[in-house]
């Protein structure tokens, strides 16, 4: 067999080409490459949904359980004839190396009855062997945090990697946006892609439901509903923020684990990074006096672009909101206070 020689030449459309045994052979300038640390419900899940959508190349798992690794690479491989091609395979942290974004959702699980809060200290620990490896073989990716408390140990990632602020950031309060977003829909019968409504605040018991900006084609959800009639006569605010809140306790309780709608939500943050949308979703992101808080990663409404940050904005939000939202980013920096890091 031939040695591989690659010549200095792009075509038209900026694709390297490469000579190998006299044949022509073609290979993309920018492949998308995402690692994803821990294969637990929500990592493998994550691979799944990242593989079946098409958007990555390759895909590399990571987890200390070496067989659950591997033995996810071989059922999301027996998949591959029926996906755009995509190669995935179980690797070490060397293999982070290369990465556009790395997913790290390794971490102990929530138990039935324990609050995310309550997993702080056990994650933070895990964090403390995991964030220094992937530092050492990739240094200029993007860090996407899933693990639960997810804000809290995004900064926590932050801390100890040292990377630029635009590129920790974590899940978020995306999928308490869209608990938000469905519950909306359900009680007004229109499409979830209609209603524009943002949660706020830690992904956990302190959030915030910004009913202030809630609106379906710019009208307030509660004229659109005095207007039209078409919302459920049940509707009562209370009960929707429980339902919110409550949503993931409700599924633990009844499956063990919630993972089909945080992969969903882990698709749709890779999506605006790697395709550069200057999207604007309810991501972690470290604050700096936005919402008069500071010195804590909050989830709060951010435009996400192929930098990470771009931009942490500022909502015209109620007076009540905004003390709830600071209530509950100080809650947090008192937990972060009892962290070594």
């Amino acid at each position: 067999m031939g040695r591989c020689k690659m010549i200095n030449y792009k075509d038209f459309w900026g694709n390297y080409i490469y000579v190998f045994t006299g044949r022509w052979y073609f290979m993309k300038k920018n492949i998308n490459k995402v690692t994803i640390v821990g294969t637990g419900f929500v990592g493998s899940t994550s691979a799944y949904t990242l593989m079946v959508n098409g958007l990555v190349s390759e895909i590399v798992l990571i987890d200390a359980n070496i067989d659950k690794a591997e033995g996810e690479v071989m059922d999301l491989n027996h998949g591959m004839p029926f996906v755009r091609p995509v190669n995935v395979y179980r690797g070490t942290y060397e293999d982070c190396a290369g990465s556009d974004i790395v997913i790290i959702a390794a971490g102990a699980n929530q138990k039935p009855g324990e609050t995310r809060i309550d997993l702080v200290k056990k994650n933070t620990e895990i964090f403390k062997s995991i964030i220094p490896q992937i530092v050492k073989f990739c240094s200029d990716c993007i860090l996407l945090v899933v693990t639960n408390p997810v804000d809290i140990l995004t900064y926590v990632t932050l801390k100890l990697s040292g990377f630029p602020q635009n590129r920790v950031i974590g899940s978020g309060t995306v999928l308490d946006t869209a608990r938000f977003r469905y519950i909306l829909a359900e009680k007004s019968g229109v499409d979830t892609r209609n209603i524009h409504a943002y949660v706020l605040g830690e992904h956990g018991d302190t959030e915030v439901l910004t009913w202030s900006l809630t609106n379906i084609a710019g009208i307030p959800f509660n004229k659109f509903c005095n207007r039209t009639g078409k919302c459920q006569s049940d509707f009562d605010k209370e009960l929707i923020h429980n339902d919110v809140k409550s949503a993931a306790y409700k599924i633990i309780e009844k499956k063990g684990a919630t993972y089909f709608a945080v992969a969903l939500a882990v698709l749709r943050i890779v999506e605006a990074l790697l395709r550069d949308e200057s999207s604007i979703l309810t991501v972690s992101s470290f604050l700096e006096g936005q919402y008069g808080l500071s010195d804590v990663s909050l989830s709060v409404p951010t435009l996400v672009d192929a930098h990470g940050v771009e931009m942490v904005l500022e909502l015209p939000i109620s007076a009540d909101e905004l003390s709830l939202l600071q209530k509950s980013g100080n809650s947090l920096k008192e937990v972060i206070k009892t962290l070594d890091l």
